[in-house]
């Protein structure tokens, strides 16, 4: 069975088209559309399909009986918020399609014109952190932030404790401490005069040594394990020179 021929009417694509040609025809306006002016030209332009025996597809049938039925429930008060309702969606509909029928024309005009990309496009960075890490690494990382703000800080004054308790021993009674020891034993292991007292004697008694020898009063022997009175003064010279100085 062959189909029947359909004819494309008159400049217009579907009912919808025909609606929106209607519309800016008379200037109705398409967020309120008053279905019985649109009603009256939509069924006279049937009309004159009909009178010119032209053949009408169905859909410009059904938007016709959709459009009777619209301007029958706005009739009714019972039917009122109905009626609205149909409205709404026959004007989102009329929208809709004049919006994809002005996006057609561009596109047309882009094709014409060679243009096949669309235009750029702003696009947004994402400023979410979005990379894993070891928690080691993470521990560790805090810590060394941790220990660089403690560094800012003054040192506590228990750091202090330990140099500002220690007694003081000048280095003088350690010089005469060294002589006597001399005078009493002629050769002297060099450890030997470290091998008691704290700390701050130890360090006295290390500078007293320093400053005899420097004063060329006393030697160490080329091993460093010895120490004795510097050569040229005689025994009997000794305790009169420790207790001169």
């Amino acid at each position: 069975m062959e189909e029947p021929l359909q004819f494309k009417l008159e400049g217009f694509e579907g009912p919808l088209d025909l609606l929106l040609h209607l519309i800016a025809k008379h200037k109705l306006d398409i967020q309120n559309i008053e279905i019985t002016i649109l009603l009256t030209q939509y069924l006279d332009y049937i009309g004159q399909m009909k009178r010119a025996n032209m053949e009408i597809a169905a859909s410009f049938l059904a938007m016709a009986a959709r459009l009777v039925y619209i301007k029958t429930a706005s009739l009714l008060p019972k039917y009122e918020e109905e009626s609205e309702q149909l409205k709404r969606e026959l004007s989102g509909q009329l929208i809709e399609y004049q919006l994809l029928k002005e996006v057609v024309q561009k596109m047309q005009q882009r094709y014409q014109d060679g243009i096949y990309v669309r235009l750029p496009m702003e696009i947004k960075a994402d400023q979410t952190y979005s990379l894993t890490h070891d928690s080691t690494l993470l521990a560790a990382a805090y810590l060394a932030a941790a220990g660089r703000g403690k560094r800012r800080l003054p040192p506590p004054r228990a750091a202090f404790s330990g140099i500002v308790s220690r007694r003081i021993v000048p280095v003088e009674s350690r010089i005469l401490y060294v002589l006597d020891r001399l005078y009493r034993e002629d050769f002297i292991p060099y450890e030997t005069f470290f091998e008691s007292g704290d700390r701050s004697e130890r360090v006295a008694t290390f500078l007293a040594m320093l400053e005899l020898i420097k004063t060329g009063r006393i030697c160490v022997s080329d091993d460093n394990k010895t120490v004795y009175f510097a050569p040229g003064q005689p025994p009997q010279e000794k305790e009169a020179q420790i207790y001169d100085d």
